[in-house]
């Protein structure tokens, strides 16, 4: 049964007021109800089976509903040879030139008559100088879990008009594997691959039906000489698949918001099986084309970014040259950013990713399934400010080490760019791995201003200042902040707003050079000592506690550092008493980085209350390099 997990978050606060500049895009969910929506905020409803490919969009093995897109499901009673072309696939036939696509010769094996047949009798030689066997490809369009063939002479002919020999192959389609697979078909340079899963050597049944290994198959080889002693004949060569295709994609047309736009968040609705995976994914660049195309001048290895007129390869002209002057087509790296990660969809939001405004988005989902358990897509909703606060704020901090545990002084470097038509902003968001220790200083083009602290927790803090306007184009702006770092490499991003206008979407800021004398030109710290310290500090406040119920000291909070833990590690505290028995575990659990509380409430593991004493606490931090440990003694009174 499916795990729902629908969520329709706008994530943003839809006030009343000037919202001239937010706009609300949404792919799919074509039923549900438009958001109710602020003065001036617009609402755009994108469809599903709205993708072309000259817009760089493309679908493969999926269904699309106007509600949600989902992998295509194959029902085993129904069979796919007929049905090859309208999904997609298609049939080669090898012939003396090489692989072809399949003509009426060969589609009297799925015209679904059992009365016309396909002769065996060697007519697919020419001369002596054709191919050997019969041979044909069956190309699916996508992976597939292909469960069984089946092919049949007519049934007055069954028992004199069977195949005696016959190879059956297959291949997932992954190119990295050409070459490795255990037998090859074809002729004259045109070589296709597969591994072997049925090979007859001596058949005497006429109704074969075979079954095939269950794992994604893209394409399927079947190959039959003549008979050794008279001819055969196959009415009808079927194909059956069961369960979803194992691998399904969609991505987006490029998608023009009107301009450069700051970028806010995006939102799903997502039904997912155990067992199955949708990676969802985007990228936003600043024209309508995330490729580079390539043409080959056949001088050497020379390749070119132009046509044979001087001018760039579009897609349109990439797909008209000739085959082999197409060099191939690598992503614009200069004008588009990358894929983002996968998204995870057991939230309900998560932030655009783009480090700057851009005009142009795309949105992908790559879908993971097996036989019995897939996924759904039912809609992708984001949000955009347009025009932005600014065209552009660089932004970087310093100093880009600090020491493990310490609180450090920052300086958070800002450099905005502005237009006329840019909103400006008066708010400055920064993102911190433990709660500021303080926020020490604002200034202008070195002068300190006066700024209010708006929010401050262990997530990160914001500051109103000054309006930055396009008065302000230009001019460095500094944050000065004391916080602790505990792993390498942390990043302190950032996003500006306006808080007079509540429901624009807050824009990132881009790291980059602000100041030519500081090192770094980034929003990363690392550490100055690693050492592979994992255990930081452990402190027991108080180091005695009475847990008599009079609601004074009745527990001891347990605070820990964790440094430079990559990923998540496997945290516990666990208690003994001073002859080293184990008496229980407080606290057992998942953490990354940073620092840590728990509490003891003077229990063992069974809930009993332990007599007073002295009892040791051992905070214990399993890592790939085995468990890591810090203790502190504890006194427990009455």
């Amino acid at each position: 049964m499916l795990k729902t997990c629908i969520r329709l978050v706008l994530a943003l606060a839809l006030m009343t007021g000037g919202a001239d500049a937010l706009t609300i895009y949404r792919i799919g969910g074509s039923s549900l109800p438009v958001p109710e929506l602020a003065e001036g905020v617009e609402f755009v409803q994108l469809d599903w089976d709205g993708v072309e490919a000259a817009q760089h969009g493309h679908v493969e093995s999926l269904k699309i509903d106007a509600d949600f897109i989902e992998p295509e499901q194959l029902d085993p009673s129904v069979n796919l040879t007929p049905r090859l072309k309208e999904r997609g696939g298609r049939v080669q036939t090898l012939v003396w030139r090489g692989w072809e696509r399949s003509g009426d010769t060969e589609a009297v094996l799925w015209d679904e008559d059992v009365e016309t047949v396909f002769l065996g009798d060697g007519h697919w030689t020419t001369s002596g100088i054709g191919v050997r066997n019969k041979s044909l490809i069956f190309e699916f369009g996508g992976n597939f879990t292909v469960e069984r063939v089946k092919f049949y002479p007519r049934e007055r002919f069954e028992e004199e008009r069977f195949l005696q020999r016959f190879i059956i192959g297959i291949s997932d389609g992954d190119p990295l594997k050409e070459g490795t697979r255990e037998y090859t078909a074809g002729t004259r340079g045109s070589f296709i691959d597969f591994d072997i899963v049925h090979q007859a050597t001596e058949n005497t049944t006429s109704v074969v039906e075979l079954e095939l290994p269950p794992e994604p198959i893209r394409r399927m080889l079947f190959e039959a000489p003549e008979n050794t002693q008279g001819i055969w004949e196959i009415a009808e060569f079927e194909i059956y698949g069961k369960g979803f295709t194992p691998t399904a994609r969609y991505v987006s047309n490029v998608l023009d918001l009107g301009g450069r736009a700051a970028l806010g968040e995006l939102s799903w609705g997502s039904q997912v099986d155990p067992g199955a995976q949708i990676g969802l994914g985007m990228r936003a660049g600043d024209d309508s084309d995330p490729n580079i195309y390539w043409r080959s001048t056949f001088r050497g290895d020379e390749r070119t970014r132009l046509d044979t007129r001087g001018r760039p390869l579009t897609l349109r002209s990439y797909n008209r040259l000739e085959r082999a002057q197409q060099a191939g087509i690598t992503p614009d790296t200069e004008n588009w950013e990358g894929w983002s990660a996968a998204y995870d969809l057991t939230q309900s939001s998560a932030p655009m990713q783009g480090t700057q405004p851009r005009q142009f988005v795309q949105v992908r989902a790559n879908f993971q399934s097996t036989v019995e358990a897939g996924g759904r897509l039912n809609f992708v909703q984001f949000a955009v400010s347009r025009p932005p606060m600014a065209s552009l704020v660089l932004a970087e901090i310093a100093p880009v080490l600090a020491t493990t545990g310490v609180a450090t002084e920052f300086t958070y470097m800002l450099l905005p760019r502005l237009e006329a038509e840019d909103l400006g902003f008066d708010t400055i968001e920064i993102d911190t791995p433990t709660q500021a220790q303080g926020i020490d200083a604002v200034r202008y083009s070195g002068e300190e201003v006066a700024f209010e602290v708006r929010r401050l927790d262990e997530s990160g803090f914001e500051v109103g200042v000054p309006r930055i306007d396009q008065a302000r184009d230009g001019e460095l702006i500094e944050v000065v902040f004391r916080c602790e770092v505990f792993k390498f490499g942390t990043l302190f991003s950032g996003r500006v707003y306006d808080s007079t206008r509540p429901q624009e979407v807050r824009q990132v800021v881009t790291p980059g050079e602000v100041v030519e004398l500081v090192e770094g030109n980034t929003l990363s710290v690392g550490l100055t000592h690693i050492a592979g310290q994992v255990v930081g500090a452990l402190r027991l406040v108080p180091a005695a506690f009475t847990p008599n119920g009079d609601q004074i000291n009745d527990a001891v909070r347990i605070e820990y550092d964790l440094l430079n833990v990559i990923g998540s590690a496997e945290v516990a505290v666990v208690l003994y008493d001073l002859q080293g028995t184990r008496l229980g575990e407080v606290f057992r659990g998942p953490a990354q980085s940073g620092q840590f509380a728990a509490e003891w409430d003077g229990r063992n593991g069974t809930g009993a209350l332990l007599t007073p004493g002295l009892y040791v606490l051992r905070l214990e931090v399993e890592t790939d390099g085995g468990t890591k440990a810090r203790s502190r003694i504890v006194s427990l009174a009455y």
